[in-house]
């Protein structure tokens, strides 16, 4: 299970380094064999190949109502490896469409991570909380 939140920067060539904590698990878990693509948010989401094969079979499956969705999450996908310096290039279409900039913020969601631009994701977390949770909060007990 990955969690937690790292503040990364992306170099001149669009790469990350993912920090160790979680490249360790990845190489264990997929040999450093990753898929990103879309979020419906704006952000990206980083899977472990193995978990994103299962998630895109879920894709595939959806009816024909969920195209925009298919395109978004499948339609975007692209298969990276970290590399020996333990960075996974970002591509620039990926980029652009998540509107990253060189200040990124890497969070851990379980089973894959999101990738958020860091200025656009503080902003989101701001009108998030501002907008309240009671719906979300009322399932759940601290």
């Amino acid at each position: 299970m990955f969690q937690g939140s790292s503040a990364l920067s992306l170099d001149a060539k669009g790469r990350v380094t993912i920090p160790t904590r979680h490249r360790d698990a990845l190489t264990a878990q997929c040999e450093g064999h990753l898929t990103l693509t879309r979020h419906p948010d704006g952000c990206l989401l980083v899977y472990p190949r193995p978990v994103w094969e299962i998630k895109r079979e879920e894709i595939a499956r959806l009816p024909a109502g969920a195209r925009v969705l298919q395109r978004l999450m499948l339609g975007n996908a692209q298969d990276v490896d970290i590399d020996g310096a333990g960075r996974v290039l970002v591509a620039p279409e990926l980029r652009s469409a998540a509107g990253l900039s060189k200040e990124v913020m890497l969070l851990g969601m379980g089973g894959h991570f999101e990738l958020w631009d860091a200025a656009t994701l503080q902003r989101r977390e701001a009108e998030d909380l501002a907008k309240g949770m009671t719906d979300i909060l009322d399932q759940f007990s601290f």
